[in-house]
């Protein structure tokens, strides 16, 4: 397949801190399956597409770590933003190296480098059914995920009508994108069966992708045609990010495409966004506590505690709080203020 995975690596992980900070952000630290999220994201893709065909797209700043981070990769398949624009304009330019690299016909994956998705062979699965449906279709293909729970920490999709792809993987045109919706919408959105949770993932050939960008949002057309034909890629875009708009690619792009496919994903998925989702991922103690690290605990229950640097953290008597020590800095917050973490972080 002329088919090339682009990994988004630029989030700063604020959720997570203090375990995640801006020099080392959540998709470098090694917290969930004993290796960084990065790490996960290239794994998942072994026997699909191979490393000289995946490009990371990250903050200019962690170049030489995600070079570290993943090795195989060819250094030029690592490219830093030399600032902080939104997943538009990293997306433009993903379109711009998947056209530079295979034409127009080639197929670009914008994938996740903080998110977990098991198993690997389910994901594997979905997203070459999706390649094969980005290839034949002139749309613009995204994942949902089949949700099992009424989510309100994530965007959905509402599915139209199914649409034959001939691969295993059922497609659905896209109705609409909506934002994060409270718990009761949440629960009519899983009565209805029509809505999947939207993953941020899309995958799509870059002519089709570009001609996308032409009619929603001209003013990223000269970036993306500028990759394609530069000759130095950092030293264009350290001329042209300044003056680029901050925008989501969910905003300028895909609310305003004129065809967009949904594939139904079964894979288990999450975007381990906040402290308050890593229960999901490690076993529970007698009390309902995750423990990770030096702890010790008494009359403590379901809580989250982290301890690192081989350093003791001692809870007593607490219940639903979440604590986080590093070197650094410690965490305590209510579990059901883990979200708020973010806004902490921007006020320090």
């Amino acid at each position: 397949m002329n088919a090339y995975a682009v990994i988004m690596a630029g989030g700063g992980g604020e959720r997570l801190w203090p375990v995640s900070t801006p020099e080392l952000p959540k998709q470098f630290v090694d917290v969930f399956g004993g290796k960084p999220l990065i790490r996960h994201a290239l794994d998942r893709l072994h026997g699909l597409i191979p490393p000289e065909r995946t490009l990371v797209v990250t903050g200019a700043r962690l170049v030489a770590l995600t070079r570290r981070a993943l090795p195989e990769l060819p250094s030029e398949n690592i490219v830093g933003e030399p600032c902080r624009r939104d997943t538009a304009a990293a997306v433009a330019v993903a379109c711009g190296l998947v056209r530079r690299l295979g034409g127009p016909d080639a197929v670009g994956c914008i994938l996740t480098a903080d998110h977990i998705m098991t198993p690997h062979s389910a994901f594997r699965a979905a997203l070459r059914d999706a390649i094969s449906a980005a290839a034949k279709f002139d749309s613009i293909v995204t994942m949902g995920i089949v949700p099992d729970h009424p989510a309100t920490g994530y965007g959905y999709i509402e599915c139209g009508k199914r649409v034959d792809s001939g691969t295993k993987t059922a497609f659905f045109d896209v109705k609409r994108f909506v934002e994060k919706p409270d718990e009761r919408t949440a629960r009519r959105y899983l009565k209805t069966g029509r809505f999947r949770w939207n993953a941020g993932m899309f995958i799509w050939r870059a002519g089709v992708l570009s001609a996308a960008f032409a009619d929603a949002a001209p003013d990223f057309s000269p970036l993306i045609d500028s990759v394609a034909t530069a000759k130095s890629v950092p030293a264009l875009l350290r001329r042209a990010y300044p003056s680029l708009r901050a925008i989501s690619v969910d905003f300028a792009v895909m609310e305003h495409a004129k065809s967009i496919l949904v594939a139904e994903s079964r894979f288990k998925w999450d975007d381990v966004g906040s402290w308050q989702s890593v229960p999901n991922h490690f076993p529970s103690d007698a009390d309902g506590n995750v423990r990770l690290g030096k702890t010790a605990l008494l009359d403590t229950r379901g809580s989250v505690i982290v301890s690192t640097d081989d350093h003791l953290t001692a809870v007593v008597g607490l219940s639903d709080v979440v604590v986080v020590h590093t070197r650094s800095a410690t965490l305590v917050c209510p579990r059901d203020r883990a979200q708020d973490v973010k806004k902490l972080v921007k006020s320090l």
